[in-house]
């Protein structure tokens, strides 16, 4: 098992993308090396890797968006011209255009609309926002890799063998911390209890 190292030590993006980085790790990498540092994961990754490619990714520069005009909304009005927001209220428009009583915004629409405001897209409207409910139309994906713990915990708890211990979420927490700064897969298999045994016995219940 190789652990992680620091980061200057590593000289190849691919090295690099053997372990696992936090978001907070991965802006605070950006900054050293004076690239863009805004973003999801994905985003900063990507930045890292041209960096890795000789190529330096600038921080944009975002225009202020145009003030909101419209009052009434319909599928051709301007994402930025509505100030858009996850409220009530176009919560009740895409219920309507959906026929869906209790509709939700989904992870990919919010991801969308984040990166219109970044990119200060003025023609995206509230009729592109429903392709991508719809999964017809693709603009921004959710960004799923900062879930890796979540299911990493959920499997643990998962696993009959982890009743011995009176704190899961600190016997997990460990395990996790051996994992992500390793290059092994990011994900629980029940030999880590054995192969870590050590670190995680204060834990189990007396």
């Amino acid at each position: 098992m190789t652990i992680r190292p620091h980061f200057n030590e590593i000289k190849s993006f691919e090295d690099f993308s053997k372990f696992y980085w936090y978001r907070e790790e991965l802006q605070q990498i950006c900054k050293q090396l004076g690239i863009s540092s805004s973003g999801t994961k994905a985003e900063l990754n990507r930045n890292i890797e041209e960096y890795f490619k000789g190529n330096i990714v600038r921080r944009r520069k975002i225009k202020k968006s145009p003030k909101a005009t419209a009052t009434v909304l319909t599928l051709d009005t301007k994402l930025l011209e509505c100030d858009f927001r996850f409220s009530q209220k176009f919560r009740d428009f895409f219920a309507q255009q959906t026929g869906t009583k209790n509709f939700k915004f989904n992870a990919d629409m919010v991801a969308t609309a984040k990166k219109v405001k970044e990119d200060n897209d003025a023609e995206f409207t509230l009729r592109d926002m429903l392709g991508i409910y719809h999964g017809t139309k693709t603009y921004a994906k959710y960004d799923n890799s900062s879930c890796q713990w979540n299911k990493f915990l959920k499997d643990f708890c998962a696993d009959e063998k982890s009743a011995q211990f009176a704190n899961k979420l600190k016997a997990a927490s460990v395990l996790w911390k051996e994992v992500r700064t390793s290059t092994r897969e990011k994900i629980y298999c029940s030999s880590l209890l054995d192969e870590f045994a050590d670190l995680i016995d204060e834990f189990r219940a007396r």
